[in-house]
């Protein structure tokens, strides 16, 4: 099943791995981080993004600066 809302969700989505399979797919991205114990690359400034880093303890600490 195809996300209807892919295009516009590209739009806004600062996710910059290479080839991930779920850039635009909000709900895929969403699970496939909260079963690893991560957030999406959404919830990072682009430039905290761009450290891979999507760990709980990062987040935490880039709105502490």
């Amino acid at each position: 099943m195809e996300c209807r809302n892919k295009q516009k969700n590209l739009e806004i989505c600062n996710c910059s791995y290479p080839g991930c399979p779920r850039k635009g797919i909000c709900c895929e991205c969403l699970h496939y981080h909260r079963e690893n114990g991560e957030l999406p690359a959404c919830f990072f400034s682009t430039s905290a993004e761009k450290t891979y880093d999507r760990s709980v303890r990062h987040f935490i600490k880039e709105k502490n600066k």
